[in-house]
């Protein structure tokens, strides 16, 4: 079964950093786009980064912040999260983007970020 787990959310103030781990299993995603979206109560879905053959991507309330980076070898994605802000508050998702309309998804990550 194809399957892309996160981890390392939690609860931290602002100012703190975190780093979110996507790790794939079922099949390689080492050869497409994988990212990272999030989703708050009451707010709208919100790209926040993507790694691609062709570079990285981000929302632009993130940048300079955050950092997507991946390790193939392991099928492992990564979101660097440094000076954390209570709006990051959300659940965090890892996408792979493997067909032009087919994307996996995990269960998310909860990052909460307290004042």
């Amino acid at each position: 079964q194809v399957q892309l787990e996160e981890s390392g959310g939690g609860l931290v103030q602002a100012g703190d950093s975190l780093r979110l781990s996507c790790a794939a299993s079922g099949r390689s995603f080492s050869n497409y786009g994988m990212g990272w979206f999030r989703q708050a109560p009451g707010k709208e879905r919100e790209l926040v980064a993507g790694i691609t053959a062709g570079g990285t991507n981000y929302a632009d309330s993130v940048k300079g912040r955050f950092t997507i980076s991946r390790n193939k070898a392991l099928d492992t994605t990564y979101l660097q999260m440094n000076s954390l802000k209570p709006e990051d508050t959300a659940i965090y998702y890892c996408y792979a983007h493997v067909y032009g309309n087919e994307y996996y998804w995990g269960q998310g990550t909860q990052v909460t970020v307290s004042s």
